[in-house]
């Protein structure tokens, strides 16, 4: 499972809970896209970054 290599925002785990108290695991992934970003030094590189990241502007895309 892809991370956020910003933030580090990864897969989320818990148990989904029925109407009579039954519970099944259930995994919420978060939304991670693989990007290309501008690097310090002007070149380009390839990472797994969240849209979270991507609309607050702390990664600017190439």
């Amino acid at each position: 499972m892809a991370k956020c290599a910003i933030c580090e925002k990864g897969a989320h785990f818990g148990n989904n809970v029925s109407h009579s108290n039954r519970k099944t695991p259930k995994i919420w992934k978060s939304n991670v896209k693989s990007v290309r970003v501008k690097t310090e030094n002007g070149g380009t590189k390839k990472m797994y970054v969240c849209t979270s990241c991507l609309r607050s502007g702390k990664v600017e895309r190439a």
